[in-house]
Order: structure tokens, then C-alpha cells, then sequence
């Protein structure tokens, strides 16, 4: 997959491009939805493929707090690449930007930048300043530059819309099973595995510390699976702020079951499968022992449910 950090890098072949827009957070069933439509309306066009997506995403710029990303961008360029992706634009989004019309993005960055034959949104997409630009719009600007539109309707899940704020909203509630119906598979973070505090080991629970640049950090205790470098374990993870011990900063702490992998220092990946329970204070240190064997004994029930 060929990846380009901006409109400037980008040489369209003469007979021009179809190109998908939109910010693709978390690539759940919805955005692949696009894709699929993209990849088939194109190869019936006879036209390459582009995907053009933005960073940071659009709010960041106006209140950078307020918005936590399911995927780093560098998660998200990977999916991308599975699904056979041929190339993605990275435009990086800027106050300057924001303030494009949306009659100049559909004329200077769709029709002239990119060439553009073939346009697929889904059918919120905005665009523009002030999000004045739309599907319709689209429809419109892309009669008078050459063209074709296509909004995809949303997909429909129990009667609501799959989206990226639907699964943040779910992740952040802890709600892991819900984001990964929306998603089409287990939410994953990934990071460096750091020196923690060693309390696991004393316990007799060992566990691997990560560090995570991802945003969305699930509360509660799971069932997870870890990976490094195509092997996986299965596992007991706590995400929180280890009440028991006081502790202030937000901690991923897994344990590995059945195993003890050299892990520090490596970068892995963890995939959420089942939340077992909310964090939470226990009296004792024997007490948080005892929750962490039940925790184990509930995920290998788990873990056998699934043939994992």
C-alpha cells in the first residue's frame, strides 16, 4: 500500500481516480462498507483506488480533549492495508484547512489534486467550513467537475447506526463485547511492555506492564489475548488506577495464562475479549488474590467457550 502525507505528493494517472473520503476512526463494519462499495464501483470504472483520510481527525483541532481516538493512525493505516487498500493520502488537517469551503475542497482537492471520476462518502459525511458541505452537495459540485457521487447509507445495528462515536462510547463504559460487534472484531491497544511495580509477582499473579499510545483505555478487568510477533496468549488484564494500592495514573497490567513469555521491553498487541468484572477496592492483598484466581478461572471458561 502506498501511503502519502499530503495532496502534494500525490501524481493521478491521467484517466483519473476514485477516491473514498472521510476519517475512518476505528475502521469498523460501517467504513468497511465504503471501502467494499469503492473497490467495486472502481474496478467497474476501471479506475485506481485512493483513500483519503485526515490527522488529526478534524475535532482535535478545535478541542483536542474532548475526542479520544479507537485507533492511532498508524493502527489504522495497517487495517487499511489488510482490507488491500491500494494507496491512502494522509492530508494533515490544519485551523487552515478547516476553513476551506466546501465548494474548494470539491474543486481543488477532489476534482483538481486528485482527478477524481468517482466519489464515495458515507451519507453523514461533512465537509467544509462549517460542515456546510454534504453527500448532496457532492452530488451537485461533481455534475459540474466531472464526478460521480455515491453516499452510502449507514449500517444499521439493533436499529442504530454503526459508528465510530457509538464505539467510543462503549469502549469508555468498558463495554468490549458491544464495541466489537460494531467493530467486526476484538478491540485492540497496543504499546511497550514497561517495568511496573513488581506487586503482581508478589501476589503470584506476574504481570506484563504496558504502555499504550492508544487513546480509549477500556475500564474493568478482562479477558484478553496478548501477541508479539505472531504468537498469542491468552490472559487477565486490569485496566485502572489500582484502587487498592492508591495508585493515581490509569495502568494496564496483564497477566499471561499458563506461561511465562519474556515480555519487557517488547511491543505487543492486546486484544479484548470479555470484561469480567469492574475494577474495584478489595480489604487485603490475600482478598485481591482470591478475585484474581476467580478472575482466571472466569476467563478460562471464557477462552474454552470460544476454542481459544
Amino acid at each position: 500500500m502506498r501511503i502519502f502525507r499530503s495532496l502534494d505528493a500525490v501524481t493521478p494517472p491521467r484517466g483519473g481516480l476514485a477516491v473514498a473520503v472521510g476519517n475512518f476512526d476505528g475502521l469498523h463494519r460501517g467504513h468497511r462498507r465504503i471501502i467494499r462499495r469503492l473497490s467495486r464501483e472502481a474496478e467497474a470504472a476501471g479506475l485506481p483506488v485512493v483513500l483519503l483520510t485526515f490527522a488529526p481527525h478534524p475535532e482535535k483541532i478545535f478541542s483536542p480533549d474532548r475526542l479520544l481516538m479507537i485507533q492511532t493512525l498508524d493502527q489504522r493505516l495497517r487495517a487499511l492495508c489488510k482490507l488491500g487498500v491500494e494507496s491512502v493520502v494522509v492530508v494533515p488537517f490544519t485551523k487552515s484547512f478547516a476553513r476551506m469551503s466546501a465548494d474548494s475542497f470539491a474543486s481543488g482537492v477532489l476534482s483538481s489534486a486528485l482527478k477524481a471520476r468517482l466519489v464515495v462518502v458515507g451519507a453523514d459525511f461533512r465537509f467544509g467550513t462549517k460542515r456546510r458541505g454534504d453527500a448532496a452537495f457532492l452530488e451537485d459540485a461533481g455534475r459540474r467537475l466531472g464526478f460521480r457521487t455515491i453516499a452510502v447509507p449507514p449500517l444499521l445495528e439493533e436499529g442504530a447506526p454503526v459508528s465510530s462515536s457509538r464505539i467510543r462510547t462503549a469502549l469508555l463504559s468498558g463495554n468490549v463485547e458491544e464495541a466489537a460487534r460494531l467493530l467486526g472484531r476484538p478491540y485492540e491497544i497496543e504499546g511497550d511492555v514497561v517495568s511496573g511495580s513488581g506487586r503482581g509477582r508478589t501476589l503470584g499473579f506476574p504481570t506484563a506492564n504496558l504502555a499504550s499510545p492508544n487513546e480509549i483505555l477500556p475500564p474493568g478487568v478482562f479477558a484478553t489475548r496478548l501477541v508479539r510477533k505472531g504468537k498469542t496468549w491468552n490472559s487477565v488484564t486490569n485496566v485502572g488506577r489500582r484502587p487498592t494500592f492508591g495508585a493515581a495514573e490509569p495502568s494496564v497490567e496483564t497477566h499471561v495464562l499458563d506461561a511465562s513469555p519474556l515480555l519487557y521491553g517488547a511491543y505487543v498487541r492486546l486484544s479484548f475479549v470479555v470484561r469480567l468484572r469492574d475494577e474495584r477496592v478489595f480489604r487485603s492483598s490475600r482478598a485481591l488474590a482470591e478475585a484474581i484466581r476467580a478472575d482466571i478461572a472466569s476467563a478460562r471458561r471464557i477462552f474454552g467457550r470460544f476454542g481459544l
